[in-house]
Parts: structure tokens; C-alpha cells; sequence
């Protein structure tokens, strides 16, 4: 039995969103061949995401020089208290699927946070002598990314999603990409159906 993380990073639901549209299909498929794991499916549009603020680089200062956490201001410890459950989380999961559109070339803001949560100094990845080292081992994660033009993995949002988690050691990393329908809308559909059923694939043996 494995536990699943789906981590959804787009305000609307699959009927305007087709990266949404994907990742449900995948979910989906998923469930059927693996009825057993355990899937947390959340979306990071409805919850509150701490960003990495004044309130928590003061906190973790006070922290770092002994100062009790019941000594931090209410605002700080609501927030430190967040932000480590967010990597106590993805820490207990066997394997991660993040699921997001290009916005500009990037990631929504709103995964940008939840990313600084899970890339923790002593937690998901330590410094060393001959330079910083993953300690994230043996997690299985796949990228799906919606985007209006083809780039093929070139652009800067995918590939920054595929370093990142290669720099915190997961090695098991996959990517299925939805684009082109900006570029060729007479063949919107189409493409996103054949992304459709090539999540619905993929989550066979995920």
C-alpha cells in the first residue's frame, strides 16, 4: 500500500482547466488499478499556503538562537506550525504528482510556496563538504503540465520543476505535458484528449 500525494496548483476545476482536466483523468485511472494505496488530493487554490514572509524569517531567526517557540508571536507560531506540515506531509508520501499550467513561463505563485516548503535544509535535502546532497530517496513523481504553446519540456517552469526535485534526490521523476492548444486551437481538443489518455496510462503502472 502506498500513500499518493496529488498536489493540483490551478483556481478552476476541469471544465476550464486542462491541466485539471488531466490529472483527474489520471486520479481517476489510478484509483481503479491501485485500489489499495491511500491518495490525498488537494489543491493548493484552497488552502492557505504560508509564503515565506518577514514573520517567518524572524521566527525561524528567534528559533535558530534558542528563543522557545511559545515565545514567537501568535502570527509566527500559526505560521511555522503551517509550514512544517506541509513538508512533514509530502515527507510521508511514496509518491508525489504535481499538477499545474505555464503561467508566463512559470509556475502559479501559489506552488512556487508550496515548493519552499518542501526544500528544507535537513529535511529534504544537507549541506556537505563536496556541496548540498537530496536526503528525498525512493518517492516516485510525475509532472503534468498544461501549456498554450510546444515547448517540450524546454521551457523554464518544467525544467525548474525537474531540477528541483532532482536537487532534493528523487531520481524516479516523470512529465506529461498538455500544450499546444493556445498555438493550434483548431486542435484543442484533440491534444488534450490524447493527454487524457496517455494519464490514464501512465497512472496503470504509477
Amino acid at each position: 500500500m502506498a500513500k499518493v500525494l496529488i498536489v493540483r496548483a490551478h483556481p478552476l476545476n476541469q471544465r476550464v482547466s486542462r491541466s485539471m482536466k488531466v490529472t483527474d483523468a489520471f486520479v481517476q485511472s489510478y484509483k481503479e488499478h491501485h485500489p489499495d494505496d491511500i491518495i490525498e488530493d488537494i489543491n493548493l487554490y484552497n488552502m492557505n499556503v504560508p509564503e515565506i514572509d518577514g514573520d517567518l524569517l524572524d521566527a525561524w531567526d528567534e528559533l535558530g538562537k534558542g528563543t522557545p517557540f511559545h515565545r514567537l508571536s501568535n502570527a509566527q507560531q500559526h505560521k511555522v506550525t503551517l509550514f512544517n506540515s506541509f513538508t512533514a506531509d509530502f515527507l510521508e508520501q511514496d509518491k508525489i504528482v504535481i499538477a499545474n499550467p505555464l503561467w508566463n513561463l512559470s509556475v502559479p505563485t501559489r506552488l512556487k510556496s508550496w515548493f519552499d516548503t518542501v526544500t528544507v535544509a535537513g529535511k529534504t535535502f544537507k549541506y556537505t563538504d563536496s556541496g548540498s546532497v537530496g536526503l528525498v530517496e525512493g518517492k516516485k513523481l510525475l509532472h503534468i503540465q498544461a501549456n498554450g504553446g510546444f515547448y517540450n519540456g524546454s521551457d523554464p517552469a518544467s525544467q525548474y520543476v525537474k531540477t528541483l526535485f532532482t536537487f532534493l534526490g528523487i531520481t524516479d521523476f516523470h512529465q506529461l505535458f498538455v500544450e499546444g492548444m493556445d498555438h493550434a486551437p483548431d486542435k484543442a481538443n484533440e491534444i488534450v484528449e490524447k493527454a487524457v489518455q496517455k494519464a490514464a496510462e501512465i497512472a496503470k503502472t504509477f
